[in-house]
C-alpha cells in the first residue's frame, strides 16, 4: 500500500536532507525543492488542492532549518516531513462507533444507522463488516435492506446477514424504502434489538429522485447517524460525491474502503485528507474483519514504515 507516494517522500526527504547539511537552505532553494515534490505527488494521484495543503505545511516545517554537523540529516528531514503529515491527518476527526452506539442505548434504543453511498464503493459489503463487529460486541443487529432499486440488492444484503448470523428485513422491489425501514425499527422495538441497519439505492450523487429519496427515508427514521461510504481509489469524486450528499440530506461519518487497492497512495490520501468529515473505519480487504478503525498513526504508518 501506498508505494509510489512513500518513494515521493522519502526521495524528497533525501535530497533535502543533502542540500541543508552544514547550512540554512534559503526560501528560494525550499521553494524549488517543494514545487519538485508538489508535481511528484500530483503524479502520484494525489488531488491539486491535497497536495498543495501537504507541500505549504512540509514548507513551514523547513524554513530556517539548520542541521549541525554530526547530526543524521536524511532522520532530521524524515521527521520534519513526517510531522507534517502528522499534523493533516490529526486534522481529520476520527470517530468511534462502539462508544457512539453505547452512548445511545444508555438513552434508548435501537440505534438506527442509515447508510449511504453510490453503486461500486462497497457499501453492503460495509454494513456487512459493521453488522459483524457489533455482533462480536455483544450487540443484537438488525439489518434492514432499503435499496429497493438494485437488482440484487436485497439477496446480497440477506446473504452477508446469514453468514454473520444478524436477523434481516427486506421489502418488494420498487416498494417504499421508508416503510422497509420503518418496519425494520418497529421490529426491533418489539424484539429488544439494540442496532438497526438501513442500507439505502446507490444511484449517483446528483440523482435527485436518490436524493428525495433518501431524505424520505431520514425524515421517517430520525436516523441517529447518516454513514456516507466512499471509495478512497476515486480521490476528488468521492470529495464531490460527500458534497453532494451533505448537501442533500447531511452526512454525520464517513468510512473509506479499498485503501488497500491504492498502491500509489495519492488517491486515499487525498480522501483522507481532503473528507473534512470524522472517519470512522478504512476498509482494507473482502473479509469481515477487514475493517479498522481509523487512525492517523496506522496511515503514517503506511506511508513512512
Amino acid at each position: 500500500m501506498f508505494s509510489k507516494i512513500k518513494k515521493v517522500l522519502q526521495d524528497f526527504a533525501q535530497q533535502i536532507s543533502e542540500a541543508i547539511l552544514y547550512r540554512t537552505l534559503s526560501e528560494k532553494e525550499i521553494d524549488e525543492y517543494c514545487d519538485n515534490l508538489f508535481m511528484q505527488l500530483i503524479e502520484s494521484d494525489v488531488a491539486y488542492d491535497v497536495a498543495e495543503k501537504i507541500v505549504n505545511e512540509i514548507k513551514q516545517q523547513l524554513m530556517g532549518k539548520k542541521i549541525r554537523r554530526g547530526d543524521d540529516a536524511k532522520n532530521y528531514i524524515d521527521t520534519a516531513v513526517e510531522k507534517s503529515l502528522e499534523e493533516m491527518l490529526k486534522g481529520v476527526g476520527t470517530f468511534k462507533l462502539m462508544n457512539f452506539v453505547k452512548s445511545v442505548l444508555a438513552k434508548e434504543k435501537p440505534v438506527k444507522i442509515m447508510f449511504m453511498g453510490v453503486n461500486g464503493v462497497g457499501k453492503t459489503t460495509t454494513i456487512a463488516k459493521i453488522a459483524h463487529i457489533l455482533k462480536t460486541n455483544g450487540f443484537k443487529v438488525v439489518v434492514a435492506a432499503a435499496d429497493t432499486f438494485r437488482a440484487g440488492a436485497q439477496e446480497q444484503l440477506k446473504k452477508h446477514a446469514e453468514r454473520i448470523g444478524v436477523t434481516f428485513i427486506g421489502g418488494r422491489y420498487g416498494s417504499d424504502p421508508a416503510a422497509i425501514a420503518f418496519d425494520a425499527i418497529v421490529y426491533a422495538q418489539k424484539n429488544n434489538f439494540d442496532v438497526v441497519l438501513i442500507d439505502t439505492a446507490g444511484r449517483m450523487h446528483v440523482d435527485i429522485d436518490l436524493m428525495n429519496e433518501l431524505r424520505k427515508v431520514a425524515r421517517v427514521v430520525k436516523p441517529h447517524l447518516k454513514l456516507l461510504v466512499l471509495d478512497a481509489l476515486t480521490g476528488n469524486d468521492a470529495l464531490e460525491q460527500l458534497k453532494g450528499f451533505e448537501e442533500a440530506v447531511g452526512v454525520d461519518v464517513v468510512v473509506l474502503t479499498k485503501v488497500d487497492a491504492d498502491a500509489n497512495g495519492g488517491a486515499a490520501l487525498t480522501t483522507i485528507i481532503g473528507v473534512g468529515k470524522p472517519i470512522a473505519y478504512l476498509g482494507v480487504g473482502q473479509g469481515y474483519n477487514d475493517l479498522i478503525e481509523y487512525d492517523p498513526a496506522i496511515v503514517l504508518k503506511m506511508l513512512f514504515r
